[in-house]
Formats: structure tokens, C-alpha cells, sequence
């Protein structure tokens, strides 16, 4: 592991590093700091802690995984043991969150790590992680904190996106993409970052100004309307949470988004890119929506799991986000598959079943949750995006009195 840390371009290290610190979490003097990461991955951890306590953090303290420990409970733990999950670990993290600690997350681990193994129990492992983070998961999703999440190229991952080159060259080709895609290549990654933030808020301030009532999707298997929720709001980019901070939530991010009405969307939808869901791949997904609900699905590969999904509580069969991210963004032309949502999302529109984001609502402060689903917000215990953009795909904003309004043709903005 250690030989592995010489394969990754060590100056875009320090460079991600002080972007996701300035403007991915935007760390203020004096506020504690928690952050996830695979083991891999230490090496950006370091420069992130470094560069907080030189933006003056409270206490910075790493948590970290390690694949062969997680593929060891699945191979030799006792059955009853996958339907619990660490609460007090979780309680924890929702007890910082109350007390203005940020959050940031990086993602590496292998996609499919969990490929081979019996999927019952991933599902009730899944599911009781779902149940227990739920202290943690709120805090987030109702943005109470600045929070971040970025990316490093993990051996095995890499191995995923490039499996004819051999380790050394492929996990160097994945930090590039991840580079490029997080706009750090360049020599000032943060006037990017503040000039990217600008153009984002040009489209969102455009759609909150057209106030649409439904978005219309059409293009090959897709004839689709996606009511959005009474008081929605367009967010993208850099976004203030409930505490006042102004950060940058995903790192890459192409997308503009907001939330849609749960029980407004009918019509057909298929998937334009595969979605890598908790070790397995699920190809070719094709569902309809009746009453905002999807009542019949299918796919070409991972169909079983996508069923288990949608059948995960009352909310996990309804739409929770709508993102549009043009075919152009410099994610969808890399031409790569990731398997990792973070990336494939920022490659094409894409769409979001289960949890909302109730920072999507123009009175987004203190919303309760009855308010939240009296404006048409989702709840549920999950939250996954799947793409169903493209160079084919149209979309167009019908207002409350039917007028249309083209906002994507054949993949691109047309405003």
C-alpha cells in the first residue's frame, strides 16, 4: 500500500487537499472538523488536516476503513450480526453535527467490493446501517452543516475503471481523471472553483425564475414528467447550509438540482449509464411511474437488487431529486465509467429515489417534516441516484398554466 502512494500525482494531492478545506467544506477558525476515508487514502488525509489546522480548526479526527476487514465480516461473521449496525458510532456523528462540527467524506473503495458475496446479507447489512445512520443522515440531507465529499483512487477501484492496465498504471490514470473531473489540474484550483460556482447559479437562478411547475423528459424509452415540489428551489455548486456557511457539498459537481413532488411524476424512464449499488451493477434499468410512484421496474442485470431496493420503506419507490448536468461537462466527455455515483452522476441528468434534500425549498430553514411533505418532499431511509441523461434527451419546463419552455435539446442547455 505504501509503494501505491508514489503512483498519485503528489502535488494534485496537496491541491485537492487545500480546495476541499477552502471551498468543498470551507472550514471556518475554531470549527471541529470529522472525516470518513479509506485507509488507502491517507495521504490526502494528511494535507486535509493540515490544511485545516492552518485555517485554524478545533480538532480534526479521522475515521477509516478498510475493505478486507468489511469483506471479513461478510465471510466469516454470525448470521444474526448483519442485522445490526454501530448506532453509538452514528449518535456520535449526530451529536457533533448538532454542534457545528463539518463533515467530510472520501470515497475510493472498490464499487463491487461485495460482488460475490450473499446478497441477503448485504441487503439486511445495508439495512440496519440505513436504520442506524439516520442521526448522521438527517443532519446532512437538511444541511444543518457545511459538509464535503471528494475522491482518491484506490488500488481495487482503479483496477475496476482500467482492468487491462496493471496496478501502477491504472490507479495513475484514475487519479488523473479524478483530478481533471475535480478541476485541481490547473494552477489556481479555487479561482476555478469560485468561476465554476458562478455559472452554476447562472442556471439556477434562471430556473428558480421560471418557477416551472413539471419538467418533460423525452428521448429513446423515456417519456417522462417530473413534477417539482410547491416552493422548490434550484440549487448547484456552492450552497449555504443551515449554519451559514457557503461550501461546496460534491466534489466534482456539474449539476443543478432540486426537489420533486412525490406524488407528481408518471411516464416512462430508462437509464442511460449503469449504477453500481452497493457491489452490484444494475444495467438497463427501465421503470414506470403512476401517482409519483414507480409500479413496475426491471433490468437487464442486477434486477433482484434493484427490487430489494424499491422495496426498502413507504418512500423508496418515489423520487427524492431531479438534477440536470449537460452532456458536455468535462465528466461525460472523459468517456468513463466510474461505478462510483459521485462521477457517473456528473455525467448526464439524472434522477434520485427515496430521501429529499429539504434545502430545496425557498423557505428552506427550519422546515418541519410535515411541512417538507406537505410541499411534496420524500422521506425515506435511502437516497440513490441513477442517470437517465444524454445526447438524445430532451427536456422542457411546463409551467402551472401548460406553457413549455425548452431547457435541454439533445443533451444541451438551451438557454
Amino acid at each position: 500500500m505504501i509503494l501505491m502512494f508514489y503512483d498519485v500525482d503528489t502535488k494534485n494531492i496537496d491541491k485537492l487537499a487545500h480546495l476541499s478545506i477552502k471551498r468543498g467544506v470551507a472550514l471556518q477558525k475554531g470549527q471541529n472538523l470529522l472525516i470518513t476515508a479509506p485507509l488507502e487514502s491517507l495521504p490526502l488525509v494528511r494535507k486535509i488536516a493540515e490544511y485545516a489546522y492552518k485555517e485554524g480548526a478545533g480538532l480534526v479526527t479521522p475515521l477509516f476503513n478498510d475493505s478486507d476487514i468489511t469483506l471479513s465480516r461478510f465471510k466469516f461473521g454470525n448470521d444474526e450480526s448483519f442485522n445490526i449496525a454501530a448506532n453509538w458510532l452514528y449518535n456520535g456523528m449526530g451529536e457533533a453535527f448538532d454542534n457545528n462540527t463539518a463533515r467530510m467524506a472520501i470515497a475510493g473503495d472498490d464499487p463491487m467490493l461485495l460482488s460475490e458475496i450473499d446478497p441477503n446479507k448485504v441487503s439486511r447489512a445495508n439495512k440496519a446501517n440505513a436504520v442506524a445512520y439516520k442521526p448522521a443522515r438527517e443532519r446532512i440531507t437538511e444541511f444543518k452543516i457545511n459538509w464535503n465529499i471528494i475522491s482518491w483512487p484506490g488500488k481495487a477501484w482503479a483496477k475496476r475503471v482500467f482492468p487491462d492496465l496493471d496496478d501502477s498504471e491504472a490507479i495513475k490514470k484514475l487519479g488523473d481523471a479524478i483530478f481533471h473531473a475535480s478541476r485541481v489540474s490547473n494552477d489556481d484550483p479555487v479561482a476555478e472553483w469560485d468561476q465554476h460556482n458562478k455559472n452554476l447559479r447562472d442556471k439556477t437562478d434562471w430556473l428558480n425564475a421560471k418557477n416551472f411547475h413539471s419538467l418533460k423528459y423525452s428521448g429513446p424509452g423515456t417519456s417522462l414528467t417530473v413534477g417539482l415540489a410547491d416552493d422548490h428551489e434550484w440549487m448547484g455548486g456552492a450552497s449555504e447550509a443551515q449554519n451559514g456557511i457557503i461550501c461546496n457539498p460534491n466534489i466534482p459537481s456539474e449539476e443543478v438540482f432540486t426537489t420533486p413532488h412525490a406524488s407528481r411524476v408518471s411516464g416512462e424512464v430508462c437509464s442511460t449509464k449503469p449504477l453500481s449499488y452497493q457491489g452490484t451493477l444494475i444495467e438497463d434499468i427501465n421503470v414506470r411511474f403512476e401517482e409519483g410512484k414507480i409500479v413496475e421496474a426491471k433490468s437487464s442485470k442486477g434486477q433482484d437488487v434493484l427490487l430489494k431496493v424499491l422495496d426498502s420503506d413507504e418512500g423508496s419507490r418515489r423520487l427524492g431529486e431531479v438534477a440536470l448536468v449537460p452532456n458536455s461537462s468535462p465528466i461525460s466527455q472523459l468517456g468513463i465509467t466510474f461505478y462510483n455515483t459521485l462521477f457517473d452522476e456528473n455525467a448526464a441528468s439524472h434522477i434520485a429515489l427515496g430521501q429529499c434534500y429539504s434545502k430545496c425549498f425557498k423557505s428552506k430553514k427550519d422546515l418541519s417534516k410535515d411541512e417538507i411533505t406537505q410541499r411534496g418532499g420524500n422521506s425515506s431511509m435511502i437516497h440513490i441516484d441513477w442517470m437517465i441523461g444524454s445526447g438524445k434527451i430532451d427536456v422542457d419546463g411546463v409551467d402551472k398554466d401548460g406553457a413549455v419552455t425548452p431547457i435541454f435539446k439533445q443533451g444541451e442547455w438551451c438557454n
